[in-house]
């Protein structure tokens, strides 16, 4: 684990009331976010909605017009410097070179870090390991496959041991094996301590790798929370209960009163946030009338009901529901 890494009890990011404008185009209008150290922050939205502005504001690449964030400790306004040294940035195009070698690459970054020449080509070759690119480091980064140009950026962003990773769109144009390869990478590197700040066109990206997300939309943050927890804001989650046995099935209908029944399948499908309450309330309905289901599957919107809800955005892509940029 590096020995830069913030406890999980401290705040990796921090804003309060970030604004951004271009001429009469507000793209942020008051952004809050709170990211806990050691997590995996998703950042969601439709088409222009800011979240690229979000990830330059962060990494000092912009200034903000109004508001105020920190970032590991520092001030991005007071102390940009401070902020760089603890993060690393990787966008959806990549800043590898591909007219040198991987290996190259990896040591061009070092000397950036200011690196000795031997700290350098040591960290270059523990990283290259890491990410499975030894027998391409001395090939041209051009011959490199998208999934091997996106490790290899990822990795230049490492050799400066950084607390906090933004990745914005990191697996945009891979192919699905690639996208689950970086899937991986991104659990290992928090599981060492690492922050990600995570922009994804993928929902089930978002699904799978954060602990919380956020939706922005019309320069606002619509709504924040875990995966589960935006699932339930939305109408349309049910409990489906299904029985073997026709006399415990109609004793259900009886106590459970007006669901939705499935007569040929013995089934009962009732309105269900999907919460531990709710579904410590509908067992104890049944366990009263002693009534015992032989199949309970809980059944919540999906993150693209959550966004097309929130955001009202209906564009669709081959690949995902949304179009995030």
């Amino acid at each position: 684990m590096p020995s830069s890494v913030m406890s999980m009890s401290q705040t990796a990011v921090s804003a309060v009331g970030l604004r951004k404008s271009y001429g009469d185009k507000t793209v942020l209008d008051g952004i809050d976010l709170s990211i806990p150290a050691g997590s995996v922050f998703a950042l969601l939205g439709p088409n222009g909605a800011g979240k690229t502005t979000v990830v330059q504001i962060l990494s000092t690449l912009i200034s903000a017009d109004g508001g105020r964030a920190r970032v590991a400790g520092h001030d991005i306004a007071d102390s940009p410097g401070g902020v760089r040294a603890a993060i690393g940035v990787t966008g959806q195009f990549s800043a590898v070179d591909g007219l040198i070698t991987g290996e190259e690459n990896m040591l061009l970054m070092a000397d950036l870090h200011h690196l000795s020449k031997g700290e350098g080509r040591r960290v270059a070759a523990e990283l290259l390991e890491r990410f499975d690119l030894v027998e391409a480091a001395k090939k041209p980064a051009s011959t490199y496959s998208g999934g091997m140009k996106r490790r290899l950026d990822i990795a230049m962003t490492l050799v400066g041991d950084p607390r906090i990773i933004f990745l914005d769109e990191p697996t945009t144009g891979l192919d699905p094996r690639s996208r689950h390869s970086m899937w991986q990478i991104i659990r290992e590197l928090v599981s060492g301590g690492v922050t990600v700040f995570l922009t994804t066109q993928y929902l089930e990206e978002a699904d799978q790798l954060a602990d919380r997300i956020a939706l922005l939309n019309d320069g606002r943050i619509a709504a924040e929370g875990t995966a589960e927890e935006l699932k339930r804001l939305i109408p349309g989650g049910h409990v489906r209960l299904r029985f073997s046995d026709p006399a415990a099935y109609r004793a259900a209908v009886a106590v459970l009163g007006e669901v939705t029944l499935d007569d040929e399948a013995l089934a009962v499908q009732i309105p269900s946030d999907g919460s531990q309450r709710a579904l410590r309330e509908l067992l104890g309905w049944l366990d009263s009338a002693g009534v015992e289901a032989d199949e309970l599957t809980v059944h919540t919107p999906d993150l693209d009901d959550v966004f097309f809800a929130l955001t009202g955005t209906a564009q669709q892509t081959s690949q995902t529901k949304e179009d995030v940029r």
